[in-house]
């Protein structure tokens, strides 16, 4: 991680900045998407680490869909962050992305943001869920990661599980390509332990690019009842059982949502 993004991260978001883009998000949200957050009713008050499968690919609308959401529950007055890859915070796009509360992936910009008082969001999955393939797309699968445990842990907030459903129906995800990308050194050359394959539109297959436009697939998240760590599993909690109870009310809330659907992309 680059440790000149950490002290101070969180100082840089604009809240009138992210109403206007969240003005102009939500046509695109509500119209093409047809979202809906769920559940923002039992939300804790003060700092919180919101935990999420993550989907769709390149194009993933996990942040946005719960941003909206958020933001027109609670209003502006609280922040979201979203933990973010460091390649986001380069070029001239970089200042935008900050002041909208994207920060980079780090225990330090974590814990200040959660002390501060602001929802973290995280994606413990990463690329590895956000690719996984279409057969597989209602899996809960953060690929063994559990740091995200100890981020709730050190800055003493609830670990607020949340899951969505559609984003995997955006294309036909056909496999990650993890056994390609070791063969070709992708992540000697690029840090990419991943070389997707998918069918979309209008290109049909795609590995990563030609880039294929996003179906209208309706995205649902429901946001779960908080943990108290602590008070659930003691002052010394093992992170693996945490973990796997994280996993299992996750999975067990997606696969709900999922015998509530009634067709791919529809809803």
């Amino acid at each position: 991680m680059d440790i000149t993004e950490t002290a101070g991260a969180v100082t840089k978001w604009d809240p009138g900045l992210t109403e206007r883009v969240m003005g102009l998000l939500r046509p695109v949200i509500k119209g093409w998407h047809r979202s809906e957050v769920r559940g923002l009713e039992s939300f804790p008050p003060g700092g919180a680490l919101v935990v999420s499968n993550h989907s769709g690919g390149l194009f993933a609308m996990d942040v946005p869909v719960f941003a909206t959401g958020f933001y027109d529950y609670f209003g502006y007055d609280r922040p979201v962050y979203t933990l973010s890859f460091d390649l986001i915070f380069t070029g001239p796009t970089a200042d935008f992305f900050r002041k909208t509360g994207f920060i980079p992936a780090n225990h330090e910009n974590a814990d200040e943001a959660l002390r501060t008082g602001g929802v973290v969001v995280v994606f413990p999955g990463g690329d590895y869920d956000v690719y996984r393939p279409t057969t597989a797309r209602n899996k809960i699968d953060f690929g063994g990661r559990t740091g995200y445990v100890r981020a709730a842990l050190n800055a003493g907030v609830p670990i607020v599980p949340t899951v969505g459903i559609g984003g995997q129906e955006s294309q036909i995800y056909l496999t990650r390509g993890t056994g390609v990308a070791k063969l070709l050194r992708l992540d000697k050359l690029l840090r990419a332990k991943i070389l997707p394959v998918s069918i979309g539109f209008p290109f049909g297959l795609s590995a990563v690019l030609p880039v294929n436009v996003p179906l209208p697939t309706k995205i649902v998240q429901q946001v779960l009842e908080p943990i108290d760590i602590v008070a659930e599993f003691g002052e010394d909690p093992d992170i693996d059982e945490v973990d796997a109870h994280v996993r299992y009310v996750m999975q067990k809330a997606l696969d709900q949502l999922a015998k509530e659907r009634r067709l791919p992309v529809i809803g």
